[in-house]
């Protein structure tokens, strides 16, 4: 028996040994001018989180608020020996309603605090395409297998009822997949199941209803550009978002709940 209390005693004594080392190291730390100054400074950079607005069936993204990571922030600038602002490492701090817990809803909306709106390209529509490669706009497209393009220029959205496999397959290969559904094509239960953002537009540019487009324009649309739509009236459209002063990001930028 005492051949086991010793073994017991030592393991015990090494715990404590370790936990008043930690301690110690706490206290010091505390007292360190760079911990101090971070100290001071921990509140100008505290950003609280925006919830997401839930209702039954949709829901828009919330935002992300952050706070300083006091230790990493310490240990970033101790091997300089000095404060410095520059070297502050945040964590972010999730909204108490959130995107990631109401995946079952259907986003039509980005958050308004983004100032940014998104562009969704249906298939067929290759003057626009074209000139939102060649103006270097940002834009999502609405793809099928006999569609999709390795390249990383445009996000694309897998949009093949019958193949919709093999175009996750080929997504993922090359990490392009960014798990985004457009319920109007594809089955809305499946993509439940595999936790995937289902997305609706805010409104669309069709071939004729420019001025209907144009009112409604507001930060967080979604704004789907069908195949028929004139390329005229998309450069009105861009003049529009460009007199409100919003930005054009891709859709995974608009509905993440990263600032």
């Amino acid at each position: 028996m005492k051949k086991l209390y010793k073994p017991i005693g030592l393991f015990a004594i090494m715990l404590f040994s370790f936990y008043y080392t930690e301690k110690i190291a706490i206290i010091m730390q505390n007292k360190s001018p760079i911990m101090q100054s971070i100290n001071e400074v921990e509140e100008d950079y505290v950003v609280n989180p925006v919830n997401a607005t839930v209702d039954e069936k949709y829901v828009v993204p919330g935002i992300m608020g952050r706070m300083v990571n006091k230790t990493k922030s310490y240990v970033n600038m101790k091997a300089f020996g000095i404060f410095n602002e520059y070297y502050l490492i945040f964590d972010n701090i999730k909204p108490d309603i959130s995107l990631e817990d109401n995946k079952d809803k259907i986003i039509n909306s980005g958050n308004k605090t983004k100032k940014a709106v998104a562009f969704l390209l249906e298939d067929g529509n290759d003057s626009i395409k074209n000139y939102l490669k060649e103006n270097r706009i940002k834009a999502d497209l609405l793809i099928k297998e006999a569609t999709y393009e390795n390249s990383n220029y445009f996000e694309q959205i897998n949009n093949d009822s019958e193949k919709y496999k093999n175009v996750e397959s080929l997504l993922n290969k090359n990490n392009q997949n960014k798990n985004i559904c457009y319920i109007k094509e594809i089955d809305v239960e499946y993509c439940k199941k595999e936790q995937k953002y289902l997305i609706e537009e805010t409104f669309a540019l069709g071939s004729n209803n420019i001025v209907e487009a144009k009112g409604k324009i507001d930060s967080g649309a979604i704004i789907l550009i069908k195949k028929n739509a004139n390329l005229e009236h998309f450069k009105l459209l861009l003049k529009e978002i460009n007199f409100k002063g919003l930005n054009i990001v891709l859709l995974s930028e608009l509905i993440s709940e990263n600032k």
